[in-house]
């Protein structure tokens, strides 16, 4: 159930009180020059355009940060454009974020039209830069009544996670200064958790309109909806630690960890660092699973079948080679738990870089300009390529009866 979104707001508590929320808040307002050139589509920053249900959606767009400084293209007739076998039926629909997306490839070189080109069948790309998987979820909802497809890939990046709780983009976006450009970041549909009390609600986008984005120039209206949202108190936490005033959220964080089952005196800088993340992580983490749950219950509806993939930056995949444990096992083991079907790219790159001679840094360089490179896309099309197979019935036409035999054409 979506619950309207004046019910973030509580009672006022110590970071409402003290002026520190109000202020944060007044930083990242928008002018109504900036809702008015994005709403009309003058401005698409990042070739994102306003949707009310999602936030926003890819419009079409060339942008040079492609591999060697190349100008990459996106096409957006609805799913990014699909290449080869385009006029064959589609069974395969793919959702999730970014790394879904391709960013920073081109429509040809993408991981879906990699695995197209193998399996002989086109592959839809549903995905959406910035997306949490909730988004995805709610675009799977809608895109599965209108082009629907019998297997579903969704792929979920390690950010996505705390996506999910989101309300404003903004909010987290504004803790890197000088990231806010333009509108970038709009108010979007999200959860609400609590994994000690077991709580999940529901959140549609605070501002379903075109119109009610301009709420987001008022500095009361913003203060009010947002003053309590739990973000915003993360972000707070963050922002104190990076200034050195670590004690201006002591109280505010206890009291959060509390609520969601954790006893922890914070006395500096590093208990508060260690106790925000701690939050932030269980909750994004519990958010997933309880969003992989409803995508089963979907799926089981419309007999429909999953695959998750794991999806990784470069950073994560270095410290995971260096010996850090991983920060998701919790979601690794629910979904071994409940064996469901998935692909850990992780994993993979961990089996990939111990088989090859290179050092870690030409191994990255290998696969990532920021996201994915062509050689990334590569990588991505062929560690899932057999469980996606393993999946399909009937298999695809290179692993389908009488695929071994000489055909003569």
């Amino acid at each position: 159930m979506f619950v309207a979104c004046g019910a973030l707001a509580g009672t006022a508590n110590a970071v409402g009180e003290s002026g520190q929320a109000r202020e944060y808040l007044e930083t990242i307002l928008y002018t109504r020059k900036e809702v008015e050139e994005w709403t009309s589509g003058r401005v698409l920053p990042y070739g994102k355009t306003y949707d009310g249900l999602f936030g926003w959606v890819h419009a079409d767009g060339r942008i040079r940060n492609g591999i060697d400084g190349s100008i990459v293209t996106y096409s957006h007739p609805g799913p990014r454009r699909t290449i080869l076998y385009a006029d064959k039926p589609c069974r395969i629909n793919t959702y999730g974020n970014s790394y879904t997306h391709c960013d920073q490839v081109s429509d040809g070189e993408t991981w879906q039209e990699v695995l197209a080109a193998h399996l002989c069948e086109p592959i839809r790309n549903f995905g959406i830069t910035g997306f949490s998987v909730y988004q995805a979820f709610l675009r799977m909802k809608k895109e599965e009544t209108r082009t629907p497809a019998e297997f579903i890939i969704l792929n979920i990046y390690e950010d996505d996670h705390y996506r999910n709780l989101v309300s404003w983009t903004n909010i987290s976006a504004g803790e890197v200064p000088g990231a806010r450009s333009g509108l970038t970041y709009p108010t979007v549909p999200h959860v609400k958790v609590n994994p000690s009390t077991g709580e999940f609600a529901e959140f549609a986008n605070p501002c379903p309109t075109r119109r009610s984005v301009y709420n987001l120039c008022d500095a009361s209206w913003v203060h009010e909806t947002f003053k309590d949202d739990f973000v915003l108190k993360i972000m707070l936490a963050r922002k104190n630690i990076r200034e050195g005033t670590p004690e201006k959220s002591h109280a505010e964080i206890m009291d959060l960890a509390r609520q969601h089952g954790m006893e922890v005196h914070i006395d500096g800088s590093e208990t508060l660092r260690r106790t925000v993340d701690t939050l932030y992580t269980q909750a994004g983490l519990f958010a997933t699973m309880r969003i992989i749950e409803k995508v089963e219950a979907f799926a089981a509806a419309h007999e429909k079948k999953v695959l998750y993939v794991l999806s990784f930056g470069s950073a994560t995949v270095a410290k995971t080679i260096r010996g850090q444990r991983r920060f998701d096992h919790e979601l690794v083991e629910f979904l071994n738990e409940r064996e469901l079907p998935y692909v850990d790219l992780l994993e993979a790159h961990l089996a990939d870089f111990a088989a090859l001679n290179m050092n870690l840094e030409d191994y990255l360089e290998r696969h990532w300009i920021s996201h994915y490179n062509p050689m990334g896309n590569f990588f991505t099309a062929f560690s899932l390529k057999d469980k996606l197979v393993e999946t399909l019935e009937p298999k695809p036409i290179p692993y389908g009866a009488g695929s071994s035999s000489f055909v003569d054409p």
